[in-house]
Order: C-alpha cells, then structure tokens, then sequence
C-alpha cells in the first residue's frame, strides 16, 4: 500500500523552508527522506515520533499526515 505525504509534504516546507533543510534538522540525507516521501522504503515508528516532534505534529493527526491513502 502506498500513502499520500502530500500533507506531510506542505507541513515540512511550512516549518522548515525545504524538505533538505528539515532532513538537515532530523540529521538524515536528503534521500533518506525522499525514499520514505517517495513510498520507495516504510517510514518506521522511530522515523514517524522523530518527524512528529520536529514537525510539532499532535499524535492525534499522525493519521492523517502518516496513514492517508494514495487515490491512483
């Protein structure tokens, strides 16, 4: 199954600019982001608190920025 970041996506540049300069705050790459963003490797729930934290993300909206199906 794949998701949608998109959401996700727009709360990173809201709060940092850029999706390098908020993988440069987590202390990731630039394509370590873009794998787990691309659906090409699973988020883990180490990478999903990290990101809430970062990212001011309430744990009642993880769903929504974390679970939300892709519509092909």
């Amino acid at each position: 199954m794949e998701f949608d970041f998109s959401k996700l996506q727009g709360r990173i540049v809201e709060k940092y600019g850029t999706r390098t300069a908020f993988a440069e705050k987590w202390g990731k790459t630039d394509r370590y982001l873009s794998d787990r963003l691309n659906n090409k490797i699973t988020m883990d729930m180490v990478d999903i608190h990290e990101m809430c934290e970062l990212l001011d993300i309430n744990c009642v909206d993880i769903p929504v920025y974390f679970f939300t199906p892709k519509v092909r």
